[in-house]
């Protein structure tokens, strides 16, 4: 028999030390063994927690899990499936606020974070591109080409058209690789050198290309691969 979190000393209980050391203090485990609220028989909440970051690989697999998936679980259903989709679109809402029209970009972290929330939950490959206005502030998202798992073909010329429609002084081009490795392949390093070329032509600064994976982001501007102009 497990013992409950209620019987753990107060100062080690996760909810009682967020609210006395804030969220920051907490690991992963304990963060969502806080969601989940209760365990089952067999583990506490914490336990049940650690049990699926460890069978997941992470939280982000967690949050992109199907409800077949985390059911498998004993203690976990419809309900709390249901507060988790919840909860993971309360995050992408809030991050969306504060990254809305007009707001600076310029940070290339706010920026990961931004394109992490729109592309994370996409189960196949999506090539989206980001515009910018002369101060690095967005004007307009839009995925443009979906693809398949490990692969996304694209047309240059619709890219540029879409800027162009949307007086984009700058932009960010972004995709994912939903099940691989963060790594650009070498079609990916042709296809940014290409739109590069591309945008210099109609005088549109490409200022990065981020790609997106389950654990991790990339940015081709911070190695080297866009100079800036």
């Amino acid at each position: 028999m497990n013992k409950s979190i209620k019987q753990w000393p107060e100062q080690e209980r996760p909810r009682e030390r967020l609210l006395s050391q804030g969220a920051q203090s907490l690991s992963d485990a304990e963060l969502l063994a806080i969601f989940l609220r209760s365990g089952s028989q067999q583990h506490s909440a914490v336990e049940l927690a650690r049990i699926l970051l460890q069978h997941f690989g992470g939280l982000s697999p967690i949050f992109d899990a199907s409800l077949q998936d985390l059911s498998q679980f004993h203690g976990i259903g419809a309900t709390k499936y249901s507060q988790l989709m919840a909860v993971k679109e309360l995050g992408r809402r809030y991050l969306n606020y504060h990254v809305n029209e007009g707001t600076d970009l310029s940070q290339s972290s706010l920026m990961c974070d931004y394109l992490r929330y729109e592309l994370l939950g996409e189960r196949q490959e999506v090539f989206a591109v980001l515009c910018l206005d002369a101060q690095l502030r967005k004007i307009n998202f839009k995925k443009l080409f979906y693809g398949a798992l490990n692969h996304c073909d694209i047309s240059i010329n619709t890219l540029l058209r879409h800027a162009i429609h949307h007086h984009a002084t700058a932009i960010v081009i972004a995709h994912n690789h939903p099940q691989g490795k963060v790594k650009p392949s070498p079609e990916d390093l042709q296809v940014t050198q290409d739109i590069s070329q591309a945008c210099a032509l109609v005088e549109i600064k490409l200022i990065d290309h981020i790609i997106i994976s389950t654990s991790d982001s990339y940015s081709f501007a911070e190695h080297g691969f866009i100079q800036a102009r």
